[in-house]
Parts: C-alpha cells; sequence; structure tokens
C-alpha cells in the first residue's frame, strides 16, 4: 500500500497550456522521440476544435475525457481452474490513460488528413457522445454488465 500520494500534474505539465492532460496527449502522439512535432499536432487539433466549439482548449480535453473514461472493465481471473472475465472499477490514471489511447490509435487508423485534422476530429467526436471512442467504451460497459455475475470474484 502507498504511503503518500505524489501529484503528478505539479511535475508533469504542458509549457503552453500548463496542463496535465495536454502534456500526456503529447507523450501518446509522439513518436521517435520528437515531443516538439507531437507538440504541433496536439495544439493544431485543439485549435481547430476550439474554432469549431467556442470552448476553451484545456476544456476540450478535459471534456473529452470525461466523455470517453470507462468507469469498469472486465479482466481475467483464473479461479478453480476456469478463466471468468470479471468486472472491476477503473481508476482515475487508468482512465486516463485509456482515454488518450484511444483518442490517438482512432485518429491514427483514420486514413487521408493529417494527424492534427483526424486527432481534432477524434476529440470532437468524444465531446458529442459519438464516434469510435464512444462505441468502445459502450461495448467494455456492455461486456462488465454481462459478466456481473462474477463480480464477487473480485474481491479474491
Amino acid at each position: 500500500m502507498k504511503k503518500f500520494y505524489v501529484d503528478k500534474s505539479l511535475y508533469f505539465s504542458d509549457p503552453l497550456y500548463s496542463d496535465y492532460y495536454v502534456a500526456k496527449l503529447v507523450n501518446y502522439v509522439m513518436r521517435k522521440g520528437k515531443k516538439s512535432k507531437a507538440r504541433k499536432i496536439v495544439y493544431k487539433a485543439l485549435d481547430i476544435v476550439a474554432e469549431e466549439t467556442k470552448i476553451n482548449q484545456k476544456d476540450i480535453l478535459r471534456q473529452a475525457v470525461a466523455n470517453i473514461a470507462p468507469v469498469v472493465e472486465v479482466r481475467p481471473k483464473r479461479i478453480g481452474g476456469y478463466v471468468y472475465q470479471v468486472p472491476f472499477e477503473v481508476g482515475p490514471e487508468r482512465q486516463l490513460a485509456l482515454s488518450l489511447r484511444w483518442l490517438v490509435s482512432f485518429a491514427k487508423a483514420k486514413k487521408g488528413k493529417t494527424m492534427a485534422e483526424r486527432l481534432a476530429r477524434e476529440i470532437s467526436d468524444a465531446i458529442n457522445m459519438q464516434g469510435d471512442c464512444i462505441k468502445k467504451k459502450e461495448s467494455i460497459h456492455k461486456m462488465a454488465a454481462a459478466n456481473r455475475a462474477y463480480a464477487h470474484f473480485a474481491r479474491y
């Protein structure tokens, strides 16, 4: 058990927005250590969405993550020779990690436009409660609801 909690947002924030979520998104977008390129992509995506929605850039990302973040997920647990899919609650750090990972992966999967435009489209879809990220969240929640009979195995 942890003895103390360190607020990571104090040590890990973005230089332009001073926001923990933006810094994490930049790291998920970054490839081969090219952080300045990743920052340009994320900033441009946030600017595109801000023009469309007329919302502050920090609030845009926080709202998108709040809409995407899963509340429960299933994990395999082996009990008595059987493997059960046991639903567990998702902690706040994992919610953020899953949300940002889904945003970036679904944006990368799309073809045609620049990465900034694809990422902006995924973020705006998440704000409007539609798109691939929301479908992924709903499918995970359905799987957890279907396996809630095994929830009592979570304490083992």
